[in-house]
């Protein structure tokens, strides 16, 4: 278990940098989980750290109630403020094993119209399946955003949600699953938001967002290494 952890530790705090890298964030913005396989743990940047300080042993271990693990390092820091939104998200999505939170410009411009974005490009369709939808309004500090992210997605194939007058929550099957759905929905916010400066929106019929999403999510890419295609 504890090399479990101390993996997960190292994942989280290098894949901050990703956020960094994709100008997802700004100053100490924004922040990214991950579940510890077979606990109910999750691993948490801690509040109010640069980015350049971030290191698997300023990580935080937390329970699924968001509570800090004591005596595992870290555990003297204050966990990121949206710690009780992701330990909502995890232990009403069991399926979920990484969540990432940005203010990224494009998308959270999206969310302070309150508008999902809609899906126009094939790109999207890819990877969200549809319109990538907003959450409802809700503050920081308790699970209120927990419970909003929980209820737009759930059931949706969107894993980002334009959270109202806030920004960007994705989730994924682990956290560069969820960081890569953080990258994606602010580029086809950006592309969309430029397309609509343009002119009319050109919307891509229903069912051939079905078939992209199928091919993308079950077709693209490499075969697993020892399966013949």
């Amino acid at each position: 278990m504890q090399e479990a952890i101390d993996t997960v530790r190292a994942e989280v705090a290098a894949l901050h940098a990703e956020l960094t890298r994709y100008g997802l964030v700004s100053w100490t913005g924004g922040n990214i989980s991950a579940r510890v396989p077979g606990a109910e743990l999750f691993v948490i940047k801690p509040s109010g750290v640069s980015y350049d300080d971030l290191a698997p042993d300023n990580m935080i271990l937390c329970d699924l109630d968001g509570n800090v693990i004591p005596g595992t390092p870290g555990s003297d820091r204050s966990p990121s403020s949206d710690t009780a939104a992701h330990a909502y998200v995890y232990r009403n999505m069991p399926h979920v094993g990484g969540v990432v939170h940005t203010h990224s410009t494009y998308a959270t411009a999206w969310a302070a119209r309150a508008e999902p974005i809609p899906c126009v490009i094939t790109g999207m369709a890819d990877e969200f399946g549809g319109e990538i939808p907003v959450g409802p309004f809700a503050i920081i500090g308790d699970d209120s955003i927990g419970r909003g992210i929980v209820a737009t997605l759930d059931g949706h194939r969107s894993r980002a949600v334009l959270m109202q007058n806030h920004g960007v929550f994705t989730i994924g099957k682990d956290a560069k699953d969820a960081v890569k759905a953080a990258v994606m929905c602010e580029d086809v916010a950006r592309t969309v938001h430029i397309s609509r400066q343009l002119g009319e929106l050109v919307p891509i019929a229903p069912e051939r967002i079905d078939s992209l999403f199928d091919r993308y999510q079950n077709v693209y890419g490499q075969a697993p290494q020892g399966v013949l295609t």
